[in-house]
């Protein structure tokens, strides 16, 4: 039975698809009588069988963690073989049961959070699509697999961002999401292209024999590098792409939990499979380290100063995915896999809770919450543990992965070191600001009567819970602790890890946070808050800027295909009509006419186009004849 299951390990991607297909006679309304929640029910049975054939797979791998690869040829053109090739590998049937896994848990999360939505069943469409292209990503040995399924995923997150269609805010959110994805995704694929004619084939055990005998030119080899590393920039909203995922919180919270904890992710595991490739050139693996600082610190500043409390979250995921790209650019995709695990489910977690209060309160600013620790226990448990398992706090996933980082970081890049540490404070103070505004001080309006949400968002949220918890044993279950990491809790980088935890906490719960006149009345100071909760200004720089530019170079190009291209077309047209009409007064409408007509237009094309030539033996004549 198990063989049989890893032999149809390419079923796995499939099933979600499989689920978004039997949804499709509810989400288009041809099925009504039964309301939609049969086809939540399809959708969430095909994720347990996926979450079932991948843990079979995963369990077996991980006994005998022998890499076992299976290749569909598709295409032989040029010289180059296009295949979709699968990996199972411990690595890569783990990443299918965290996909899975959280896929099942966000789906019956929504099933409690749009439960009066009328068109539920679109949305666990949507969710099937999404799940079957995360499937795909975590198991594909292929960079052109891989580059169609983030694809797919621009697709889908345009989709699931635009769920709420009839929103004018929601459409740009769509609209910009996307867009920003897609310049990204077109220097890939120009990577993807260069890197097949190349190689000649786009399976990654193959780059990787090519890329160890590979002798480029530097120059080469960078924009090969960074154009490779393009879409991993827009997918995991990255300095300068990160703007699409703090628009996209304008979609359905559910979606949002897979956003923030999965899809970046997906674009930061393909980014760690194409590390070989890029080592040939260290410019590359410098700008990741430099836009993954850049970002790290920007966007954990930015969080603190937001008063919506999706958009506080999503800053704070693009802050931890720059960690991401500094572990990437030092060469420790070990390190980057254990922050993106750790990051997953606490991430996941906080948006469990925070779509829970948004549910009830019918509100996300956090200026109007208050009091709410003790009307919705669940929902401020699940907070406090997401909370403690992204940052450095003992016992929990997020000390582990961040010390883990610093301390291969701490002979040869203090500086790095002491970017993880400034990002850990800062987003310790910033989540323990948004815990104080939710769960702490007076009762506001809108939190007075707030209930504890219904057992099927409690549920999922509490199992999440007991998995954030255990993330430790986890970690090192998958071999990315050391098998001696309570030595080192006593030294200095641990400690000084903690002690920015601490500190952050420490300062998030004394400073004041006053619920109105959020802006200071020194000006000094509200230029800082301004700059900061309007994230640096970069959306109206671009505006300034590229979109400028681009508007510009789009007017010009419409003023000359207006009047340039456009008018030499008419003007023939114009000159052809004219002729016709001039010359039907002319013709006698005999044969000999008209054979006499073809004949000068021969001969005048003809002597057209032997001129330049006569030409040219004329003055050959003369030369040659010493005149």
């Amino acid at each position: 039975m198990t063989e049989f299951l890893n032999q149809t390990i390419w079923l796995v991607p499939f099933y979600g698809l499989i689920g978004a297909i039997l949804t499709l006679p509810w989400a288009t309304g041809v099925i009504r009588r039964t309301g939609p929640r049969p086809a939540a029910y399809f959708n969430i049975l095909m994720t347990i069988v996926t979450c079932i054939h991948g843990g079979v797979i995963f369990r077996s791998a991980v006994n005998q963690p022998m890499v076992n690869e299976f290749v569909f040829d598709w295409l032989q053109v040029g010289g180059v073989n296009f295949s979709f090739a699968l990996e199972v590998s411990p690595v890569s049937t783990g990443a299918v049961e965290v996909v899975t896994s959280l896929s099942l848990l966000a789906q019956l999360y929504a099933l409690g959070y749009l439960e009066k939505d009328w068109a539920l069943a679109r949305f666990f469409a949507l969710m099937g699509f999404f799940e079957g292209a995360m499937s795909g990503i975590a198991l594909s040995n292929s960079l052109l697999l891989s580059y169609a399924l983030l694809e797919t995923l621009t697709l889908s997150t345009y989709l699931l961002v635009g769920f709420w269609y009839a929103q004018p805010l929601v459409v740009t959110a769509a609209r910009d999401a996307f867009l920003t994805k897609r310049v990204g995704d077109m220097l890939l694929l120009m990577g993807v292209v260069t890197l097949a004619s190349l190689a000649g084939s786009l399976d990654f055990n193959n780059l990787y024999d090519w890329a160890g005998t590979a002798t480029l030119s530097p120059v080469f080899a960078t924009l090969l590098g960074l154009a490779l590393i393009a879409g991993p920039l827009g997918k995991c909203a990255q300095f300068p792409l990160h703007l699409w995922l703090d628009e996209a919180m304008e979609g359905p919270n559910p979606a949002s939990v897979l956003r923030n904890s999965l899809v970046v992710c997906c674009g930061a595991y393909v980014l760690i499979k194409l590390l070989p490739i890029l080592a040939l050139s260290p410019v590359t693996l410098s700008v990741l380290v430099v836009i993954g600082t850049v970002t790290a610190i920007g966007a954990s500043l930015v969080a603190i100063a937001q008063v919506d409390i999706k958009r506080s979250l999503s800053h704070t995921t693009s802050a931890y995915l720059g960690l991401v790209f500094i572990a990437v650019g030092t060469g420790r995709a070990d390190i980057a896999a254990a922050l993106l695990l750790a990051h997953a489910f606490a991430k996941a977690l906080l948006f469990m809770s925070t779509g829970s209060i948004i549910l009830t309160t019918s509100n996300q600013n956090l200026t109007e919450m208050g009091g709410l620790w003790s009307r919705m226990p669940a929902t401020t448990t699940a907070f406090v543990v997401g909370t403690a398992g992204m940052i450095g706090l003992l016992p929990l996933g997020g000390y582990w992965a961040l010390s883990k980082g610093i301390n291969s970081l701490w002979t040869d890049s203090p500086g790095l070191v002491a970017t993880f540490i400034v990002v850990n404070g800062i987003t310790a103070l910033g989540l323990t600001r948004v815990f104080r505004l939710i769960f702490l001080g007076t009762p506001q309006p809108k939190t007075r009567r707030t209930p504890e949400v219904a057992w099927p968002m409690a549920f999922p949220m509490v199992g999440l819970t007991l998995i954030t918890l255990i993330m430790p044993l986890l970690l090192q279950q998958l071999n990315l602790l050391p098998p001696d990491k309570y030595e080192y809790l006593v030294k200095v980088p641990q400690l000084l890890l903690l002690g920015s935890s601490v500190v952050g906490c420490a300062i998030g719960g004394l400073i004041d946070l006053p619920r109105t006149g959020l802006r200071s009345i020194s000006l000094p100071v509200r230029f800082l808050q301004d700059l900061l909760a309007y994230d640096f200004y970069v959306d109206r720089l671009y505006n300034l800027t590229v979109v400028f530019a681009v508007d510009l170079f789009s007017k010009l190009t419409a003023w000359i295909d207006r009047h340039i291209v456009d008018g030499a077309v008419n003007l023939v047209g114009l000159a052809t009509v004219v002729g016709g009409q001039s010359l039907k007064y002319s013709v006698s409408g005999k044969s000999q006419f008209y054979l006499l007509t073809i004949l000068i237009g021969v001969s005048v094309l003809a002597v057209l186009m032997s001129w330049p030539l006569s030409q040219w033996d004329w003055e050959r004549w003369l030369f040659l004849n010493g005149q």
